[in-house]
């Protein structure tokens, strides 16, 4: 069996005296589309900020592709969206993205970057508007796409439909199916259980730092004998309080 693209054994993450992530296994293999579940302040972000090394771990290791996640060269084949994306203000939309492709020893495509927003409803003239005169939803689109134009192997998704309506929020599902046949992976986080079950193929449930369960959406429903997502993982919290 290959090794998983991303392995994170015994990792303890604490902010003082609260402690957020505890004892914590994972293993996310190539091809495979993971949503991290659970309730505010369960850790989802924390794990993510973990595993890219925005900050340290009290114990624990991860690899990516195998290499230590303290090395840089560990993260050369992803793609990172954060919860609150906000790109700098004095550029336009048309300059951030050349800087991201910059960043990621690309040249800037003009054409495919007005496809890559024709795909998630964003009007291509957006392009040519400093970025402080976008909405919310515009913002996101942005984010959405650098993350796609950089055309990784991994992307890593902090609440992607942040902010956007309903016609964008399937553009952008329409999107991640593509990124699916073409072998990419990606975990991200979602307060939304029938998002997670429509896009991804695992779902993690983090609870009280720890995790709670990983398998197939499912797995969750039948584990807890429910046709219901929410229904399930509102067992399987209550069932880590009691274990805990």
């Amino acid at each position: 069996m290959p090794e998983p693209e991303v392995r994170l054994q015994g990792v303890s993450k604490r902010y003082g005296a609260a402690v957020v992530l505890r004892d914590l296994d994972l293993d996310i293999r190539a091809g495979d589309f993971v949503g991290l579940a659970g309730v505010n302040g369960a850790g989802k972000t924390t794990l993510l900020k973990c595993l890219l090394d925005l900050c340290d771990l009290n114990a624990g290791t991860i690899e990516i592709h195998g290499i230590a996640h303290r090395r840089p060269e560990s993260r050369g084949r992803l793609a990172y969206l954060p919860e609150r994306f906000v790109a700098p203000y004095f550029l336009t939309g048309r300059e951030f993205l050349a800087m991201m492709r910059q960043l990621s020893g690309r040249r800037y495509d003009d054409a495919a970057a007005r496809r890559m927003l024709e795909f998630l409803d964003l009007n291509a003239g957006a392009l040519g508007k400093p970025v402080r005169a976008y909405s919310k939803g515009m913002t996101q689109k942005l984010g959405l796409a650098a993350c796609f134009l950089a055309e990784r192997e991994f992307c890593i998704l902090d609440e992607p439909m942040s902010g956007l309506d309903p016609k964008a929020r399937a553009c952008v599902k329409a999107l991640l199916q593509r990124q699916r046949s073409e072998g990419r992976t990606v975990l991200l986080t979602a307060h939304s259980l029938p998002d997670i079950e429509e896009i991804c193929d695992h779902i993690a449930v983090l609870h009280d730092g720890r995790l709670a369960f990983y398998g197939p959406p499912g797995a969750l429903l039948r584990q807890y004998g429910e046709t219901s997502l929410e229904q399930a993982f509102l067992k399987c919290i209550v069932t880590d309080e009691c274990h805990a």
